[in-house]
């Protein structure tokens, strides 16, 4: 597949996992982790994007306690790239910074802004979807949403309403709905024309950087001054200084859900995608994920030295260099680092966010 000379590849990777306590800690979170086989998750979502850009068009947009180690595991990237917020302040600064970066440096530039932490099955089908999506986005004001056709009632995803058909399988966009509870998300499964939002977009630097000038008035000129700065010796002190005062805000809300308003005057497009996505958001999804492809005996998971299971079914235990006996227990996560130990259900896998909660509260630093 040909490269796009135009596309520039944006990773946001300043999140730190919690709910992959004890695992993910704040100098080595969730998209530092090796989940889903031997590159970490980081390095797979730059492996499988080179094919569309090489290595000096990627932009990493992360923090002071990752970037070093991004940098280790990211060797073939310019150091310059990647990006250490001095503080956090959600995507739409995030993005936006490297949008008034890529226009200075490009006014064709089309930007694809991507998680850091998903897993993709079938990553030449993925590839395809952004390339329909990319030629979309350079074609004018557009903006583009990879949507992903939902297979269930999930409460934990924003939703996105498509409306009629736009050119080839791509499809407008009539409203973004944020997480849904449980009733409201069956309807939407139901209704048959919304899908989950992956939280991948692609948009030409122009266009992000006017929408972000329209709706985030008061952030966009620091943003701009900010990217005016890059490659000069004042740049640290000018992002430490300026990015602070931007707005701490998604570009969901920031300006996805203002252009939808809007209408087809918003030019913001779905692409459905069916290429095996998953965000492997808790102990319970990644259990799904690899029994789904490994079938182990009774659904358990062991990842140990060695393993003895008695009338034990759906267990995810995680403690390398131990041996594990589960007698008599079912749809466990047991997670084991040398300072913590974790014990929950599947069913309550998503709150151990909470417990990282906890430690912040009590300093416990350390544990973080």
């Amino acid at each position: 597949m040909a490269k796009n000379l135009n596309f520039y590849p944006v990773i946001l990777a300043g999140g730190r996992g919690t709910r992959f306590w004890p695992l993910s800690r704040k100098k080595r979170a969730k998209q530092l982790l090796a989940l889903d086989g031997k590159q970490t998750m980081i390095q797979q979502t730059v492996s499988r994007l080179l094919p569309l850009a090489p290595a000096k068009k990627f932009w990493i947009i992360t923090n002071n306690d990752l970037r070093l180690a991004i940098a280790k595991q990211l060797t073939k990237l310019p150091k310059a790239q990647l990006l250490a917020e001095p503080v956090g302040r959600n995507t739409a600064p995030a993005v936006g910074l490297a949008a008034f970066l890529l226009l200075r440096e490009n006014p064709e530039a089309v930007i694809g802004m991507f998680p850091s932490d998903h897993v993709i099955a079938d990553e030449e089908r993925y590839r395809e979807t952004l390339q329909r999506g990319i030629d979309i986005a350079a074609a004018g004001e557009n903006i583009v949403v990879l949507g992903i056709r939902p297979n269930r009632a999930e409460t934990g995803y924003g939703y996105i309403e498509a409306g009629s058909a736009f050119q080839g399988p791509a499809l407008r966009v009539r409203r973004f709905t944020e997480k849904p509870d449980a009733e409201k998300a069956a309807e939407f499964v139901a209704a048959g024309n919304y899908f989950w939002n992956s939280g991948m977009f692609l948009w030409s630097a122009r266009t992000l950087a006017d929408a972000l000038r329209e709706h985030l008035p008061k952030t966009a000129p620091l943003l701009e001054e900010i990217a005016a700065a890059f490659g000069t010796r004042k740049f640290s002190a000018v992002f430490r200084r300026l990015y602070p005062k931007c707005e701490n805000i998604s570009v969901d809300y920031a300006v996805l859900e203002p252009r939808s308003a809007k209408g087809d005057a918003g030019h913001i497009f779905c692409l459905p995608a069916d290429f095996g996505w998953n965000d492997l958001g808790s102990w319970t999804a990644l259990h799904e994920h690899h029994t789904a492809k490994a079938s182990p005996p009774e659904g358990n998971l062991v990842a140990c030295s060695g393993a003895f299971m008695l009338n034990a079914r759906g267990n995810y235990i995680y403690a390398p260099g131990k041996f594990v006996a589960a007698v008599g227990v079912n749809d466990l996560v047991v997670v084991e680092t040398p300072d913590a130990l974790l014990i929950t259900t599947r069913q309550h896998a998503q709150d151990v966010g909470k417990v990282v909660k906890h430690l912040d509260e009590k300093k416990l630093h350390k544990l973080t």
